[in-house]
């Protein structure tokens, strides 16, 4: 069932439209910044931004940071919210339910399923970005080093476990986005409404966090820890808040993965 669901995922061109859009924007920014040869000022616009335009090998970090905060989990909620939604709206669900796999291999496949894509979101939009990166800003600074966010030199072979690490960090923080996408995909047949539904939940908490009145919600927010993979390019790494990031995702993955199986197996099918 699982191979089912990932040759769904793949053969549909849907999914390759929204990684495409998603690879887009980064892609976009390198090139106006190649043009216009300005970047915002140190600790202003995205992160990593001010210091691309000296060695390319860092755009893939602020690639990340470009899209992290709205449209690669506006892309994870669609997906998630169409998972088991958008069968029940097909009038699918009932046939598939009915299969000897049962409800639970069902709703693991379609968690895979919106792993995978995750995962492929994540690498294409590295991979675009380093590949663009280099070719636009270069990738040999003085010295042969890459300057870390602490202005302190880092070899190529850091900046690349850095940037691997990265990668994990930011898909892993996609998981809670999924999560809750995936148990409101279970609660209603419509696909729209649990993924609108995810995405309220996600604005409400960037909106919190902007708000001093809430700042003893502020550490349990799903949102909080999303750029904390920046402190991976740090000397030395500062893992305080990418612990926390982690942590604070594997509860909400845990309890919304949790409430989403009780959800589906004990849901009335029909349809």
């Amino acid at each position: 069932m699982i191979g089912v669901e990932l040759r769904k995922l793949l053969r549909r061109p849907r999914t390759w439209i929204v990684i495409a859009l998603i690879d887009a924007l980064p892609t976009l920014v390198a090139v106006l910044l190649a043009i216009t040869d300005l970047a915002p000022r140190p600790g202003t616009g995205p992160a990593f931004l001010s210091a691309v335009l000296t060695n390319g090998v860092l755009f893939p970090a602020a690639a990340l940071a470009i899209v992290l905060p709205l449209f690669l989990p506006v892309s994870v909620a669609v997906v998630a919210g169409d998972s088991v939604a958008g069968e029940a709206q097909a009038g699918t669900l009932r046939y598939l339910i009915a299969r000897p796999a049962g409800r639970t291999r069902l709703l693991v496949a379609k968690l895979v399923a919106v792993l995978v894509f995750v995962a492929l979101a994540v690498v294409v939009v590295t991979v675009t970005a380093y590949f663009v990166g280099t070719s636009l800003f270069g990738s040999e600074p003085l010295g042969g080093s890459v300057l870390s966010v602490s202005g302190t030199p880092l070899t190529p072979r850091e900046a690349v476990l850095r940037t691997l690490l990265a990668m994990g960090y930011v898909a892993f923080s996609m998981l809670g986005v999924a999560a809750v996408a995936l148990f409101l995909s279970t609660v209603t047949d419509s696909p729209l409404a649990a993924a609108m539904g995810a995405l309220a939940f996600l604005v409400a908490s960037s909106l919190l966090l902007t708000l001093d009145a809430s700042g003893a919600l502020q550490p349990y927010l799903p949102t909080r820890y999303w750029l904390a993979f920046v402190d991976l390019f740090r000397q030395p790494i500062r893992w305080r808040d990418i612990v926390r990031g982690i942590g604070l995702q594997s509860v909400y993955v845990a309890v919304l993965l949790a409430a989403a199986w009780a959800n589906f197996t004990t849901k009335d099918i029909k349809s």
